[in-house]
Parts: structure tokens; C-alpha cells; sequence
């Protein structure tokens, strides 16, 4: 009876070093790191890999060292310029030393989610509606080098912050459509404009050219009466050039004239005969 209790309590005992020695092997992924506290003190990041910790004594906190993507809230800000918009942007940061991460801040994902909310609302509120609108870029640089500032001294590196969606007012949209409608009216009156300069130079130095040389007003003529004549039209009505004519009609004043002339000679020749 006794040796049967003895051989239990070996079992037991082997079973609890068993336990023991397989808690302290420690198998860290390439993409964390185990932080070693041993007696309450700091002794640094240990992994990837197989390590041993020694139960009791030592204790392991594993810090995830991937990018991690974080939505930051919808924000409603005032800007500069006094129009209330609501903003929210994306966050993308990781951890480049884990023991400050672990030492440094309690909840360092939490922390970190603060600070870009605030920072957020800030940098909006410091500048007007059509900076934002225009110079996203710029504002984006801002916020990742303010948050990347304050989250430095808890070993977090901010790598990217870009502002996903600003919603306006509807009133506040409907002036932006109007003064964008104008604003393609103006360009479309310059552009128009500029075209009859243009236009008005060329054919300035056309009617210079037709001046010089007669003949070719009667060969645009000719030029018009070919393309009309590709249409097919029952009635057409065009200019009629004074030069194309102006033979006729000098034709018949020189008739019109010499024949008064005839008139007036004949009695007299009459005259001389008898």
C-alpha cells in the first residue's frame, strides 16, 4: 500500500516538472517579440524563435511588431475659415521597440488612437475648407509627422496618414457646385474669346491677300458653290460676288453709251451726202 502511494507521488511530481519544463519553452513567430520580465525587472525582446523562460521568475509579454491599420472616428471640425465639416482619416503605424512599448505606455494601440483623434481635429481646425480640399497631400505630411512625434518615446513608428473622407454641409455643397460652375463658364468665355482673336487675325491677313489679288474672292466662290453642292438641298441661296459681274455690267454701259453716239451721227452724215 505504502509503495503504491510512493509511485503516485512520483507520477504527480514527474507530471508537474513535466508541465513545468514545457511552459518555460517558448516559441516566438517571425513577426512578434517576447519582452522578458524577470523578477519584475526589464531584460529585453528575445525571438523569433524556440527560447526558455524560466517559470515563476520570469514572465513574457509578446508585442505584435506588423503594420497595424487603424480607422480613426469621424471628427466634427471648425475650420479656419468657420464651416463645420466632419473628417476621418486612416492610420498605419508598428512597433520598433517593443520594450518601450511595454515599459513606456499601458495600451499603446489605445494611446495611439488618441493621439491621431486630437491631432486630427487640430491640424483641420488650423487651416480653411479649400486647403483641405486642394492640399490633402500637405495635410496628410502634417499629421504623420505630429502623431510620428508624439508616439516616438513609446517605440511606435507612424508610416503613413491619410485623410479618407471630408463631409460638408449641404448648403456649404451647393455654393462649391455653383462657384464651380462659374468658374467652367469663365474658362469657357476666355477660351471663346481667345478663339475670335485668332480667328480675327487670320482673317485679317485673308482679306489682305484677297485685297492684293482679286481673283481669289471668285475662287472661295467657286470654293462655297462645290460644298454646297454636296449637300443635298432643293433650295440654295448664296452671294453673289459684284466682281464675278462687274464685266457684265461695265459691257453694258460702254453699249449703252455708244449707241447715243450712232444716233447723233447719222443725220449730219446724211447731210454731207446730199
Amino acid at each position: 500500500m505504502g509503495g503504491a502511494i510512493a509511485l503516485a507521488c512520483v507520477a504527480l511530481l514527474a507530471f508537474i516538472v513535466l508541465m513545468v519544463l514545457l511552459s518555460a519553452i517558448k516559441i516566438i513567430p517571425e513577426y512578434e517579440r517576447g519582452v522578458i520580465f524577470r523578477l519584475g525587472r526589464l531584460m529585453g525582446a528575445r525571438g523569433p524563435g524556440l527560447f526558455l523562460v524560466v517559470p515563476i521568475f520570469e514572465r513574457m509579454v509578446r508585442i505584435d511588431t506588423r503594420v497595424i491599420t487603424m480607422d480613426v472616428p469621424v471628427q466634427e471640425v471648425i475650420t479656419l475659415d468657420n464651416v463645420t465639416i466632419k473628417v476621418n482619416a486612416v492610420l498605419y503605424f508598428q512597433v520598433i521597440n517593443p520594450n518601450w512599448a511595454v515599459t513606456k505606455v499601458m495600451d499603446y494601440i489605445r494611446a495611439t488612437m488618441q493621439i491621431a483623434q486630437t491631432t486630427l481635429r487640430s491640424v483641420v481646425g488650423q487651416g480653411e475648407l479649400d486647403e483641405l480640399l486642394a492640399k490633402r497631400d500637405l495635410i496628410n505630411q502634417k499629421l504623420q509627422q505630429i502623431i510620428d512625434e508624439q508616439t516616438e518615446p513609446w517605440g511606435i513608428k507612424v508610416t503613413i496618414v491619410e485623410v479618407k473622407d471630408v463631409e460638408l454641409p449641404q448648403n456649404m455643397q451647393r455654393a462649391m457646385a455653383k462657384q464651380a460652375e462659374a468658374e467652367r463658364e469663365k474658362r469657357a468665355k476666355l477660351i471663346h474669346a481667345e478663339g475670335e482673336f485668332q480667328a480675327s487675325g487670320i482673317l485679317a491677313q485673308a482679306a489682305d491677300i484677297i485685297a492684293k489679288e482679286p481673283v481669289t474672292l471668285q475662287l472661295r466662290y467657286l470654293q462655297t458653290l462645290t460644298e454646297i453642292a454636296v449637300e443635298k438641298n432643293s433650295t440654295i441661296i448664296f452671294p453673289l460676288p459684284i466682281d464675278t459681274i462687274k464685266p457684265f455690267v461695265d459691257a453694258v454701259s460702254r453699249g449703252e453709251q455708244s449707241e447715243p453716239t450712232s444716233e447723233r451721227r447719222s443725220p449730219s452724215t446724211q447731210r454731207l451726202d446730199h
